[in-house]
């Protein structure tokens, strides 16, 4: 049996290697995605998180990475600590934001994901001139 933690792994590993298909592969069918950004997952399931998320996040970013820098786990639950690095499409700007992202993990499949990211960073990234 794979530990949820190695799941959430794998889908960083995924994601930083561009297989985005891969990475939506590790969701289940019904997954829920929250989110604390300007990206909107309207509805369950990969196909939604490609659509709400993916899809417009590589489209404004011209790079970007979430590196966990650690993970704490309790039974189905793991939460990854970690930094979001991208450059800003648009305005060319740098972002380093800090987050915590809450996973649910069952019957080896990610059924739930929840994001608390640094948004103010972000956001200071998107803005042609500072906040």
């Amino acid at each position: 049996m794979t530990h949820a933690r190695d799941i959430v792994r794998d889908f960083y590993n995924k994601l930083s290697v561009g297989d985005a298909q891969g990475a939506l592969g590790l969701m289940a069918p019904d997954i829920e995605w929250t989110t604390m950004w300007h990206y909107k997952v309207d509805g369950r399931g990969p196909d939604k998180v490609a659509e709400g998320l993916f899809k417009p996040l590589m489209a404004e970013w011209v790079s970007f990475a979430l590196v966990p820098t650690e993970f704490i786990t309790e039974g189905e639950t793991v939460v990854s600590l970690g930094d979001f690095t991208g450059v800003h499409g648009a305005t060319g700007k740098t972002s380093n934001a800090r987050y915590a992202h809450v996973w649910t993990v069952r019957d080896g499949k990610i059924t739930t994901f929840r994001q608390y990211i640094d948004t103010l960073a972000i956001e200071q990234a998107r803005r042609e001139r500072e906040l």
